[in-house]
């Protein structure tokens, strides 16, 4: 019969139409699955506003799309949802999400027994790569908790960009430190039809990829304009995926930050480079990178002067996404510490939250000034009852004005800060570490104790003052409790490490951090005034800028500012008993690339639904430049897993 025949007689029907893709889908992503007990599955939302998932359904390798009942219709903005499938999931298997109206969302493929007991995203929910047989599951929370403290060499490779125009390009990149090899490796688009095709058949041909390296290949299945690619190992396991709605991948869709970030539409296609990074920011046709920087704004005061940043450089090999929340609050008022001595309102550099009262920040100002900043309408802002302006500081004996770098709160409630120079003689170095009595009344505070350990840095005393700058940038108090119980070896005796050996010390040690090389000094700071020197610590940083000891990650965190990439190495005692780094997070894709040189994270006593706050102070509030809401701001608020 011919078509006007098929219409003349009423046989050809008309088909209902697709239901519409609802906005944001590209954002929600498999996060966690595991194929034993109740076959769960995660989605999070890597989005900044919430997803409809009403009406989505579920398929594996041996069944058609079935529909699924799961925890909530609604995945919120950088929430979680779960649901157990309603056929089971095999030993070997695959997952496939579909919307309503039958467009592939996600899809994650394990050979046997690799998600058993979870595979999961490490690095970033939503945005790390994936994991097999991952120690512990988390259904409905972050996954950090359940993955290892350093993901395999495979799982540092990220699809990081894509076009869906001319010849369908893909960009893969090892964060890793080795060289991976690629040479099995296959690809598939959302077509679930389509078999695999291998990215050694590609062209141009890859086989491995080195450290810190991309390969490019062109698809020989095709993409279209809103589809998917998905990355599988040589076994089977799904090592990364991408997807894009309409128009997403034109000119392409980008990992930001390059390599760990979740993906965005591009405004420059960079294939075989760094990604560029620079659009909007927002969710919109490509993964939605997410999240969005908040508040700030507000005029320049006199003589107030934002300063651009310097000495940028890159991220290192290896690093991972921010694994907290990926929006980002300004939490200050513009050009909020402006001093008699610093009229121009930078080089607040130095952060550490009280850990006895986690409403407490304590901030260092460069210009020999201390701050005690409390919350308000969800600002940090100068304890009034303290000082409403803040405290200047000196040497012993009243003298000099500090280069006041680094700051942490020790065990006996004091505060600890560092001085890399006297800012009255700036071409020589005064490493030194001061002792204040936060209780002690008067604008202007004197050491209780100071310890002075410039002769031990003599290559930052050659009478310039941009060498004498780079001693002392950070300090960190680590409680003894802690190196004792992770078995930390003392660098003096080549024994575990014990506390009574120094009767003097005090309940723990001080980790200063030398921006000279991005090394760790630790020393045992004296009654007596003097002190006991443990010797130096790689941080695998060129530079250090602030450090801190996280209760509740149970690691010393070495931060470095632009110099690293905006980077932060959590650092871990290791079986032989030395401190080593661990892990390795970049910031929040959506702050500024700056110098930002303080950092800080609230005691696990302020976690909230899984998530404390963590703080970061831009020395030169230059934010994002002239004319943006960050310009003249000091302090970014984000989150941090509990």
């Amino acid at each position: 019969m011919t078509l006007s025949g098929l219409l003349t007689t009423g046989m050809l029907a008309a088909q209902p139409a697709a239901a519409a893709d609802p906005s944001g889908y590209q954002n929600v992503r498999i996060n966690e699955v595991t194929s034993s007990d109740n076959d769960t599955v995660e989605l999070y939302n890597t989005g900044s506003t919430a997803v409809s998932i009403s009406g989505w359904k579920m398929s594996d390798d041996s069944f058609s799309p079935q529909s699924f009942s799961p925890s909530s219709s609604t995945i919120p903005s950088r929430g979680f949802i779960t649901f157990n499938s309603p056929k089971g999931l095999g030993d070997s298997d695959k997952l496939v999400i579909y919307t309503s109206g039958g467009t592939v969302v996600d899809r994650v493929d394990w050979a046997t027994g690799k998600a058993k007991p979870t595979m999961a995203r490490c690095g970033g929910d939503g945005t790390g790569a994936w994991v097999t047989t991952a120690s512990a599951t988390t259904f409905g929370a972050s996954n950090a908790s359940g993955c290892p403290s350093s993901v395999p060499a495979a799982s540092r490779v990220r699809i990081n960009e894509v076009t869906s125009n001319d010849s369908d390009t893909v960009e893969l990149y090892n964060g890793g430190t080795s060289a991976v090899s690629i040479g099995s490796w296959k690809y598939v688009d959302n077509d679930t039809s389509h078999a695999a095709a291998s990215i050694s058949s590609s062209s141009p041909s890859a086989t491995s990829i080195p450290a810190g390296g991309y390969v490019t290949f062109d698809s020989t299945i095709g993409l279209g304009d809103n589809d998917s690619v998905f990355l599988v190992d040589g076994s089977g396991n799904t090592v990364d995926s991408a997807t894009w709605a309409t128009g997403g991948a034109t000119p392409s869709d980008e990992r930001c930050a390059n390599g760990t970030g979740a993906l965005r539409t591009a405004t420059t296609a960079t294939l075989g480079s760094v990604n560029s990074c620079s659009g909007s920011g927002g969710d919109d046709g490509g993964g939605g990178q997410g999240g969005q920087l908040l508040g700030g704004g507000g005029s320049l005061t006199s003589g107030c002067t934002p300063e651009a940043p310097s000495g940028t450089g890159s991220t290192p090999a290896g690093t991972l996404a921010w694994p907290g929340g990926l929006d980002v609050t300004i939490a200050d008022n513009v050009c909020a510490f402006t001093t008699s001595t610093g009229p121009e309102g930078r080089d607040l550099s130095g952060l550490a939250f009280d850990p006895a009262n986690p409403s407490v920040l304590w901030a260092a100002k460069n210009k020999n000034w201390l701050y005690k900043l409390v919350k308000s309408n969800g600002k940090w802002i100068p304890d009034a009852t303290w000082s409403a302006t803040g405290k200047q500081i000196r040497f012993t004996g009243g003298s000099g004005e500090p280069d006041s770098e680094g700051l942490t709160v020790g065990g006996n409630g004091h505060i600890y800060v560092t001085s890399e120079r006297d800012n009255t003689k700036n071409t020589a170095p005064k490493d030194t570490i001061m002792e204040f009595d936060p209780a002690a009344t008067g604008s202007t505070l004197t050491p209780v104790h100071q310890w002075d350990m410039t002769s031990q840095f003599p290559q930052l005393n050659t009478g310039d003052k941009d060498d004498a700058n780079l001693g002392f940038e950070g300090v960190g108090y680590v409680p003894d409790s802690w190196l004792t119980a992770n078995g930390w070896v003392d660098p003096l005796t080549g024994a575990a490490y014990n506390p009574a050996n120094y009767p003097l010390h005090g309940p723990g040690l001080f980790f200063a951090g030398l921006e000279w090389d991005g090394t760790l000094h630790v020393y045992g700071l004296n009654s007596d005034g003097t002190f006991t020197t443990f010797g130096t610590i790689a941080t695998g940083k060129a530079s250090v800028m602030d450090v801190t000891f996280d209760a509740g990650t149970q690691r010393v965190i070495a931060t470095c500012d632009n110099t690293c990439g905006e980077t932060h190495t959590f650092m871990k005692v290791n079986a032989g008993g030395a401190l080593v780094p661990d892990v390795t997070y970049t910031n929040p894709a959506v702050m500024p690339t700056d110098n930002m040189e303080g950092f800080a994270i609230a005691p696990a006593s302020a976690c909230v639904n899984g998530f404390r706050e963590a703080v970061w102070s831009d020395d030169g509030i230059y934010g994002f430049g002239s004319a943006s809401s960050s310009y003249g701001h000091a302090l970014y608020s984000g989150t941090f897993p509990c």
